[in-house]
């Protein structure tokens, strides 16, 4: 494998000096795109990025051109495009650290797309606990504004565009994006019903475009390079480049930009393979609420329809390697513990079935579960899925279904050995107790009784 296989595009300046500043950007190529953006009418700008195949970073994949598409035709009214970088999905780390080494790529992304939409007022929602991104977002608009790409009449093109970095409270739910637009108005952030699309209706109950961070930070090297440029990326129907994240038992974790398609094999390749002395146990394609993988996945190739037909979701390319002393069950335990938690509780599907998952699981690891418990779990997943409010309810549900498709044996040596047969210590990145089985068995009980 050579490194050849990655495709440095939004991460090609990140390790230039001061790499956030307008400065850096602009001495590397950066506002290129947004002058050549301005040479067009905004319908072929459009219509770039519909040729290009650009499909959602954000995890579902949709066409980006086609989105932006279905807004309806000016009615004389406000329209807005809505950057979505609530990053708060399990192992998702891509766009944290895109915004924190080269911020211009999603300013200059967001004038383009702004003005290829007809767009005067453009919002970034990022994710409250992470101030450092916030400050690192407020000071890049502050410069792009002081060097006329944001304001009144930008570059003499008599095009208007002001953008607001917004910070939300820290709720997962508003990483969806009609939550997210509650949120945005003041409002308690839960998901919508659809339709109306934020398309027709969305912010402040006008057209709106939401994208995430990494799709519309990938707008301006399209427009630059073309679509046919940005097609010899990829496969037929997922084209480009994408950001891939691994974190866990591999030698070198962090981002890998590559084309889709790519497979784990030749990630790990390049990330030194799985820690010395050990071999790869599951891994998840596209954070913890895609279906879980297994070794025999390795060389499925990393697109949509790949990942797709191999049973999974490619998501947010959140890989998460996990080698043999990891615990299945207890991993499960606790991504179940994050959803329950970050239920916003609007529906009964996901409010009620996560708080039971999350209850059976706790039994199960702490060596009190039932064989009946395997039945209880998969059928409380099959009442959540497709009948949750969005998508965080049928999300809970891929890494129980496919733990037990994969692993139910280790699930039934909990059961019947009364306790976990691994180590739970020794699959630590970094020093932490192992979890008190009586804790969680109390923790079980109480539950119940309330």
């Amino acid at each position: 494998m050579s490194v050849s296989t990655l495709t440095p595009v939004l991460s090609a300046q990140w390790d230039a000096t001061r790499s956030w500043t307008l400065a850096t950007y602009e001495a590397g190529g950066g506002y290129a795109g947004l002058r050549h953006a301005f040479t067009q009418e905004p319908a072929a700008v459009l219509a770039t990025v519909k040729d290009s195949g650009l499909r959602g970073r954000g995890g579902a994949g949709f066409p980006t051109g086609l989105k932006w598409s279905f807004l309806p035709a000016p009615d004389g009214g406000p329209r807005y495009l809505v950057v979505n970088a609530d990053e708060s999905e399990p192992g998702t780390c891509k766009d944290v650290p895109l915004m924190m080494a080269t911020p211009q790529y999603l300013i200059e992304g967001s004038i383009i797309t702004s003005y290829a939409i007809g767009c005067h007022h453009a919002f970034i929602y990022v994710r409250g606990e992470v101030l450092h991104v916030y400050r690192r977002l407020l000071r890049a608009v502050e410069e792009a504004y002081a060097a006329g790409y944001l304001g009144k009449n930008i570059m003499g093109t008599g095009y208007d565009l002001d953008i607001t970095v917004h910070a939300g409270a820290g709720a997962y739910i508003c990483g969806e994006e009609t939550a997210l637009l509650d949120s945005l108005e003041g409002l308690r952030g839960q998901p919508r019903l659809k339709p109306p699309f934020p398309a027709v209706e969305g912010l402040y109950a006008r057209p709106t475009v939401v994208n995430n961070v990494e799709s519309i930070a990938s707008v301006p090297a399209i427009v630059m390079g073309g679509s046919d440029w940005f097609r010899t990326m990829g496969t037929e129907k997922s084209a480009g480049f994408g950001l891939f994240s691994l974190s866990g038992h591999v030698v070198r974790p962090g981002q890998y930009e590559a084309p889709l398609g790519i497979t784990l094999r030749e990630l790990l390749d390049l990330a030194g393979g799985i820690r010395e002395g050990h071999e790869l146990k599951f891994w998840t394609p596209g954070g913890s609420s895609t279906p879980l993988f297994t070794a025999e996945h390795l060389d499925v190739p990393l697109d949509y329809e790949s990942v797709g037909a191999a049973g999974s979701m490619l998501g947010t390319r959140a890989l998460q390697i996990f080698d043999e002393t990891t615990c299945v069950v207890r991993a499960v335990t606790r991504w179940m513990e994050f959803y329950a938690h970050e239920s916003c509780g609007k529906c009964t599907p996901c409010r009620e079935g996560t708080y039971w998952l999350k209850a059976v699981l706790r039994r199960i690891e702490a060596g009190q579960g039932s064989m009946e418990d395997l039945d209880v779990l998969l059928d409380t997943c099959d009442n959540i899925l497709g009948r949750a409010f969005c998508a965080l309810g049928d999300g809970a549900t891929s890494p129980v279904t496919s733990a037990l498709k994969h692993f139910r044996a280790e699930f039934e040596q909990h059961i019947t050995a009364g306790a976990c047969p691994l180590d739970p210590a020794a699959s630590a990145l970094f020093g932490y107790p192992p979890r008190d089985a009586g804790r969680l068995a109390g923790q079980m009980a109480g539950t119940v009784q309330a």
